[in-house]
């Protein structure tokens, strides 16, 4: 068939042939392309599953596999918490922003219990537990967690805070095991996987989308899908290029969250044939200061000593508002009462008797933690912190001698991960620059800009992966058969 050009499209008259013929083409097969080949073989679709490693998983596999569901799940309620649609929304709306999708918020709220009888439905056990010490996986079986900073402040001014991190039963990190029973319930339906093959063109006829080029150990092949094309394949922080040119803040993180196969491929594809992109310059900055908790009996403060955040609130709140607004500028300050080094064994960088000493030690300019501290002090006496809302239970006065952890890039791990990519309906159709659907053309995943706009909680990825993901595996399998 000849070399491929470099050009990320192609029309269809320049295939002389097809190597094969498919009904539903994903094109990845991690969280998104699992649930979208089980959804559309649901529907009585043949799908095919294009996979550039040796195997199904994506970064999903890798990650803890915290699911963001809510609304009442049977997990919550055996944990002793109440939730509803309209209160998870509230949630979303308030998390996710500023100017979230509220289409997909409440598809994804509505959707939820659903997700979790589907989810267990395909094998997923859940061991119904709260973890109270951690916002990332257990070290146990535990089967609920705090994942969005629901119980503090200001989220739990707009919702009543219910937890809604859900994780697969094992021990630690679950996205193994998630990914494993996913891959596992799709093959057992029928879906074929192609492993160790890359899509490289999206194939066009008239407009409309009708398959695939790809190459498997540098021979190329033409996949025709019938009825659609799903692209699943992930984000592009591992694209240094692509988050120079539209998020460069990302830059400064210092761990990738993703595999090297977020490398954006299925963004520049649909770009290609036309498809309008959301949220590109958008990213998740996890900053993992915690467990263990009482750490958060600190005070977190930027370059000119001063707080920007209250600490009890979701760890990636905190990432963001360090990368973002103080440019990794960012240290936690606490004393003997609440030192204990972090779960990753981060201890402090600078320990002094006083304020004074240790803003010099810091280098911050004099007086500027010195004030700061005593503010504090001065609310925290009566259990108040009216600038930052601190839970009560976490507010007491610091007492010296203080200690300071460095919470800077490349002494702490910020992880990024990118929440733009191609713009979608609710059900997964792509969309094009002028906001028309591409026939043929489908998306889920990170590939594609999901609930968030900004805000994040831990669960969201997967849990938008797997919901729009089936979501678009339906629609594609019901889709107009191309000729």
């Amino acid at each position: 068939m000849g070399e491929i050009s470099g050009q990320l499209s192609v029309d269809r008259s320049e295939i002389d042939h097809f190597d094969s013929t498919i009904d539903v083409l994903v094109v990845g097969f991690g969280a998104a392309g699992t649930a979208a080949a089980i959804a559309a073989r649901e529907q009585g679709a043949s799908v095919l599953a294009l996979e550039r490693t040796g195997g199904a998983g994506g970064a999903a596999a890798l990650a803890e596999g915290i699911i963001y569901l809510g609304g009442g799940t049977p997990v919550q309620r055996a944990c002793g918490f109440e939730d509803s649609v309209e209160n998870m929304t509230a949630y979303l709306m308030a998390a996710c922003g500023p100017e979230p999708d509220e289409a997909k918020v409440v598809a994804y709220a509505e959707g939820s219990l659903g997700h979790f009888d589907w989810l267990v439905g395909r094998g997923i056990e859940y061991d119904a537990r709260l973890d109270e010490e951690t916002q990332m996986a257990p070290r146990g079986t535990h089967g609920l967690v705090w994942s969005g900073g629901e119980n503090a402040w200001p989220f739990n001014q707009v919702a009543t805070p219910a937890p809604r991190g859900h994780l697969a039963k094992t021990k630690n990190a679950t996205g193994w095991l998630l990914m494993q029973t996913l891959a596992e319930a799709a093959l057992a339906m029928g879906v074929e996987a192609a492993y160790d093959t890359r899509a490289e063109q999206l194939i066009v006829d008239d407009g409309s989308v009708v398959g695939v080029v790809a190459q498997r150990y540098g021979e190329r092949t033409a996949i025709l899908a019938r009825q659609g094309v799903i692209l699943t394949s992930g984000g592009f922080i591992w694209n240094d290029e692509m988050v120079r040119r539209h998020a460069p803040t990302l830059l400064k993180g210092t761990w990738k969250v993703g595999t090297e196969g977020d490398d954006g491929i299925g963004i520049e594809m649909g770009q290609a044939v036309g498809a309008r992109v959301k949220n590109m310059h958008v990213g998740e900055v996890s900053l993992p200061i915690i467990p263990p908790r009482n750490l958060i009996q600190g005070i977190i403060v930027n370059g000119h000593g001063q707080r920007f955040i209250n600490e009890d609130t979701y760890m990636g709140r905190v990432g963001q508002a360090a990368l973002y607004d103080q440019e990794g500028s960012c240290f936690l300050v606490v004393d003997e009462a609440a030192y204990e080094p972090n779960w990753m064994g981060i201890g402090a960088t600078w320990v002094c008797e006083t304020a004074a000493e240790l803003e010099a030690e810091m280098g911050l300019a004099p007086g500027a933690l010195e004030m700061t501290v005593e503010l504090y002090n001065r609310h925290a006496a009566n259990g108040q912190d009216p600038l930052f809302h601190k839970d009560q239970a976490w507010v007491r006065p610091l007492v010296p001698p203080l200690g300071a952890f460095d919470l800077r890039p490349g002494s702490a791990p910020y992880a990024p991960f990118t929440l733009g990519g191609l713009e979608t309906t609710v059900e997964g159709k792509v969309r094009s620059l002028t906001g028309e659907p591409i026939p043929g053309l489908f998306a889920a995943g990170r590939t594609t800009s999901g609930i968030c706009s900004f805000g994040y909680a831990s669960g969201l990825s997967i849990g938008d992966s797997t919901m729009f993901g089936r979501f678009a595996g339906a629609a594609a399998a019901n889709a107009q058969v191309n000729a």
